[in-house]
């Protein structure tokens, strides 16, 4: 899970190595595999029609992207500590919310930077208009944040637990 302040990028030592050994094979082996895509796609001949180059030509152009921006997170990237399992909602949490009093319309979402997104639960930035609006909150509070429409929306906070992976 992530935080980002000041150009610095939060991470417990899970996400960082997570993200680390992301890195470490986009540098290493799938570079090494793309490469052979294009060097095999390249010998079929005519490159102007070739479907098979351009498509892995592209995904070495998205791969070097990935590269680039995991180098960037991890210079910048400060290890700390999952936060402590005191109610409280902040970065790192797994927050439990319902809306308009209506225990049976909840969401569950990890607070956290998308780039620790995980599939078993959706993610909300600390800096999304629900990120911003129960960040700080504690189980049992009510929260309001701005709806797209401009309007305002209520929900409460039904649970907050640290992120385990």
């Amino acid at each position: 899970m992530t935080q980002t302040s000041d150009n610095v990028t939060w991470l417990t030592q899970e996400a960082y190595n997570q993200l680390k050994a992301e890195l470490d094979d986009l540098s290493g082996p799938a570079r090494t595999e793309i490469a052979k895509k294009i060097e095999a796609a390249r010998e079929e001949g005519d490159l102007r029609e070739n479907g098979g180059y351009h498509a892995a030509k592209e995904e070495q152009g998205k791969q070097e992207l990935r590269i680039r921006q995991l180098q960037q997170l991890l210079e910048r990237a400060k290890v700390g500590e999952t936060p402590p399992d005191d109610g409280v909602v902040e970065p790192g949490m797994v927050v439990t919310i319902s809306f308009d009093d209506d225990p049976d319309d909840t969401l569950k979402f990890l607070l956290g930077s998308r780039e620790y997104a995980s599939s078993e639960v959706e993610t909300y930035s600390p800096q999304s208009p629900l990120g911003r609006g129960v960040n700080g909150k504690k189980v049992g509070d009510e929260a309001e944040y701005e709806l797209p429409n401009g309007k305002l929306a209520a929900v409460r906070i039904l649970e907050a637990k640290p992120f385990t992976g």
